[in-house]
Formats: structure tokens, sequence, C-alpha cells
């Protein structure tokens, strides 16, 4: 085995995908400190800067201290503290859904929860956004399920697709993202709704990227739509924690508590996790000034990387994309970034398509005009 995972390794790195990790720490102002060296931080998705936050901190602390370091069991042994449920009952309020359920990260929701549904029933048919994360695609493959793609947020295509494919199944699910990671634009949530509801199909929308920025009191894009089934969000990006959450009907989570493997088998998120979480709903409903400065961030680095010609996707949100696509010339973008103080993340294949490798701009609330007038002119003289 030994000798097959060198080779293995040594073929990702003729490739130039090879990855090391590097520690680093999260700074305020919009810095990071990495390899000992402060830098303007363009790579996190720390978007509201609550990562570092007093309150957070005050109760991840309190919680701890009151109840401990664990939770010592799955939720359905001895896991399931008045916190979790507290908690669960808050995000439903936030996100105007019957009910919520907390997962210990995104991943582990969209990996667990799709084959929790696929099982409801065999044969249900998946209708997916061809550049949905990760986690989505593992989670059609682990329930063995093959996707019936639609072209990236192109919606006549996946009524053309639900028109043609799926009527006798026992049902149809939709998965798509509000908000896409690597590219930083945003699907048309009300009209998936509406197609969702035409076509008697369940929608399931991955929030990770817009809980907290988007929305109103930044509730998301799916706030206020009616139709959509399921939402799975995370508290590891703006809301500057960790873990995840699943939101919908009573049914739906009832559901989960009895078929999620996922669910069943974890031990349950410990208090300080709960703490910050709690901590973060109080305080993100009241950050619209955060909000639209960031947004105003976004729009100024777009406009200023535009002016040179460096495509960055359809983007419309605090991630920015420059599109380089060599994965060799974007590492060496990164690089040298890196020299002028800057922390900008090059993402190669498999991560995105092959030719699309790029630099992931992800903005931070606590930057400034000016720190983003310093990378548009960074990348300008590097390109």
């Amino acid at each position: 085995m030994k000798s097959l995972l060198t080779a293995a390794l040594r073929d990702i790195g003729e490739r130039g995908h090879r990855r090391v990790l590097t520690a680093a720490t999260l700074l305020p102002g919009g810095r990071i400190r990495r390899d000992g060296r402060d830098l303007l931080d363009f790579s996190s998705n720390d978007y509201l800067g609550l990562a570092r936050h007093p309150l957070l901190i005050e109760r991840a602390r309190e919680w701890a201290s009151r109840d401990g370091t664990g939770a010592g069991a799955s939720r359905l042994v001895t896991g399931t503290s008045d916190a979790h449920l507290a908690v669960e009952a808050k995000i439903a309020a936030f996100k105007g859904a019957e009910a919520a359920l907390l997962f210990a990260s995104g991943w582990q929701a969209n990996a667990a929860v799709l084959p929790a549904l696929l099982a409801a029933a065999p044969g249900i048919a998946v209708f997916t956004d061809r550049l949905i994360h990760a986690s989505l695609h593992h989670g059609c493959a682990a329930a063995g399920a093959r996707q019936i793609r639609f072209r990236h947020n192109d919606l006549d295509h996946l009524e053309e697709l639900l028109a043609a494919r799926g009527a006798d199944a026992p049902a149809r699910i939709i998965v798509t993202e509000s908000v896409f990671s690597m590219d930083g634009d945003v699907a048309d949530v009300p009209r998936l709704a509406r197609i969702a509801k035409a076509h008697d199909a369940f929608l399931l929308l991955d929030e990770a990227h817009a809980t907290g920025v988007l929305g109103p009191r930044g509730t998301g894009l799916s706030a206020g739509v009616s139709g959509i089934d399921l939402v799975m969000g995370t508290f590891s990006k703006a809301m500057g924690g960790f873990g995840a959450y699943v939101a919908g009907s009573a049914l739906l989570c009832d559901y989960l508590v009895n078929a999620c493997g996922g669910f069943i088998f974890s031990t349950a998120p410990p208090p300080a996790v709960l703490g910050a979480i709690d901590a973060a709903l109080d305080l993100v409903p009241g950050m619209d000034a955060e909000r639209a400065h960031l947004a105003a961030l976004a729009d100024r680095l777009r406009a200023g990387l535009r002016a040179r010609g460096i495509d960055t996707a359809a983007s419309a949100t605090q991630i920015v994309p420059a599109i380089v696509g060599d994965a060799g010339r974007a590492m060496a973008l990164s690089r040298a970034l890196a020299e002028r103080g800057m922390l900008a993340a090059a993402i190669r294949p498999p991560t995105v398509p092959p030719g699309t490798s790029r630099l992931r701009l992800a903005l931070r609330a606590a930057q400034g005009k000016a720190d983003v007038d310093a990378l548009v002119a960074a990348i300008g003289d590097c390109w």
C-alpha cells in the first residue's frame, strides 16, 4: 500500500494539484497570520468577522463552564440537552421554518441528509445543478443515485429535464445552492421554488455561503420564499463558529431523526459550539451595516478586476473569482501576492473544472476600500 500511496502522491504533484497544510490564525481587521507573517486575508469565509467577536467567545466560554466540554453521546442516546433544543428552536425562528436540526458540519449534513431522503423509497429521481458542492455529489453517490444534471443555473434546462424525466418516479428532488462557493454567483431561488411546485418536486437548497450575509437580516436567499422543502446552512462561515443546520418542516426533521445516519450515529455538538451559535444568532440580524459594506467592497473588487480584463465569472456576492485558467499559473499568482502581503488562495481541479483554475477572493467586512484597491493593483501588476 505504501508504494501505491507514494505513486498516487507523485502523480498528484506532477499535475500541479498537490496540497499541504499550513498553520494560520485569523486576526482582526481582515488580516491573517500565516508562516509567521501578517497578511491581508482574501481567502477566509469569516465574512462578518464574528470568529473573534467577544460575544461569541464569552458565550462559548460561559456554556462550556456551565455544561462541560462534551455532549457525552449521540442525540438519541443521552446527547440531547435543553441547550440543543433551544438552539434548534432559535435556528428555526431565524429561518422561518417549523423545525431545525443541528449537524457537526455542512459536509456532514449534505453527505448524510441526501442518502436519508433517497432511502424513503427506491427510484427517487435527483436533479442537480452541475456545480453543486462536492458534499452534495458525495451524498448522491453514497445513496447510489444517478444524478440528472442541469446546466449551471440554467433553470430552463432544469424545466426541460423535469418535463422529460422522472414522471414515473415515486418522488423528484431538486438539489442546488443559493450561493455557489467557487463562482460567487446566485441562483434564482423564487423561480426554483415555482418550478419545484409546478413539477411536484422536493427542493433542497444549500445556503452555506448565504447564511448571515444575504437576505433580510442575514437570513439567506430562501427568506420569504415559500416552497423550499429543506434548507441547509453552516455556522462556520459568516456566523463565525462551527457546525451546520437543516431547517424545514417538523415532519422532515422527525424523519431525519429516525433515518439520517449522520445525525443518529454522531456525538452531539458540544456546549461551547452551541454557545457560539447562540451568540451569532443574536448578533447577525442586526448587522445590516456590515452586510452593506461587504456588498460594496465586492462591487468595487469586481469593477477593478473587470477594468483590467480579468474574468470574475457571474459573481454577485462577497465571493469573487479571478479566473486564471492554468493551475500552475494560478499557484504562481497566489505566491506572488503572498510576497506582497496578501493571501489569495489558488483553487485548482478537482475543486473546479479543468481549465478554470482561479484565485478565489473572499472578502471580510472588517476590510476597507483601500484594502480592495491594493489587492486589485497587486493582481494587475502580477497578472
